[in-house]
């Protein structure tokens, strides 16, 4: 990742788009991939905190985004509060 900041950084300093270009895409990529993984740990990490066994299937779920909002889920962390709040201005502008 860091080799692939340094070649955007060094194409930057040129005049060349379509090296930046290529630079950038190569850049993205990477970032790609580094989040394809980062997710499928996560989704690892809470299939076994669940008790599900094997944790494949739960990384490719979290892979595809099925870690999501999906309305039925239920908080992992028991200490999550639900609350209302209202939005007081202090500033008096007279």
């Amino acid at each position: 990742m860091e080799a692939a900041i340094e070649a955007v950084e060094e194409a930057i300093k040129g005049d060349d788009k379509s090296v930046i270009d290529e630079q950038t895409r190569k850049l993205t990529e990477v970032a790609g991939k580094m989040a394809e993984k980062a997710y499928q740990q996560a989704g690892d990490q809470e299939a076994r905190a669940a008790g599900g066994g094997n944790g494949a299937g739960a990384g490719a779920q979290g892979a595809n985004g099925g870690g999501g909002d999906n309305g039925d889920a239920k908080p992992s962390d028991e200490n999550v509060v639900d609350a209302e709040f209202e939005e007081v201005n202090d500033d008096k502008k007279s």
